[in-house]
């Protein structure tokens, strides 16, 4: 890479690490930046996945105030972030693009429009989305098809899984969303893990991104602490809209 396409990397990387640690969608900004530069849509989506992950453990580090007492829900959702992004991994380097494409804008779609919901659920049918039952079977199920889409491309995966935690998990928006960290990043790992392994990866743009994302995560984290709950809502509404507006163009 030139010097230019560095630079454009690492400053899409740093944003998207800083993007990632507040709400997710980081890979909006760096994924189109690898294409602009020269990359292929798959070399490139399988290298920003890998240097993505840095900065998404970033994310959980600088979120880790947040993460205490959530071990129990930790463990419970770490089979199907696992096996969710493996198999997303899988189906990226077998099929077509187009496969997905139809379903990308669903997904983001309906996840901003439970984030914009979530307060009118949660008091009307809180007892029914927060029971039991989801807990033990809506929300591993929503965490495995989030992983998948979220090991396949990634691109607004936080945005979903807030979508989601928000409506099935009666917490604090800023704990959810340490919680949310924690999951894009096992996701992250195991599809980075399964690109080493069996994809080509342009490595240059890959460190590039590891580096500058880990440091915009951190000031991401402090970030994203300090917003109000009903702004953070806001920003993953417009981090979702711009999603949208980004797939389907």
């Amino acid at each position: 890479m030139s010097l230019a396409a560095i630079a454009a990397v690492a400053l899409a990387g740093f944003a998207a690490g800083a993007i990632n640690a507040i709400v997710g969608s980081g890979s909006l900004i760096t994924f189109p930046t690898l294409l602009a530069v020269g990359f292929p849509p798959v070399v490139a989506n399988v290298s920003n996945t890998l240097g993505i992950f840095v900065g998404t453990v970033g994310s959980v580090f600088g979120y880790r105030r947040e993460l205490a007492g959530q071990r129990a829900r930790i463990l419970q959702l770490l089979v199907p972030a696992l096996g969710g992004g493996t198999l997303g991994a899988a189906l990226l380097l077998v099929l077509p693009q187009r496969a997905f494409k139809a379903v990308v804008p669903v997904l983001i779609a309906v996840a901003v429009v439970l984030v914009v919901v979530q307060p009118w659920l949660t008091r009307h049918l809180g007892p029914h989305f927060t029971g039991p039952l989801a807990q033990r079977v809506l929300l591993p199920v929503a965490v495995f098809l989030t992983a998948i889409y979220g090991g396949y491309f990634g691109a607004a995966q936080g945005v979903i899984l807030m979508g989601i935690f928000l409506v099935l998990i009666d917490d604090s928006v800023q704990r959810l969303n340490g919680l949310k960290n924690v999951c894009a990043s096992v996701t992250n790992l195991v599809a980075a893990v399964y690109f080493v392994l069996f994809a080509r990866i342009a490595w240059e743009p890959a460190l590039v991104i590891a580096v500058s994302s880990l440091a915009g995560s951190q000031l991401g984290s402090v970030l994203g602490r300090r917003l109000p709950p009903n702004l953070v809502r806001v920003v993953i509404v417009v981090a979702g809209v711009a999603g949208l507006v980004k797939v389907l163009a």
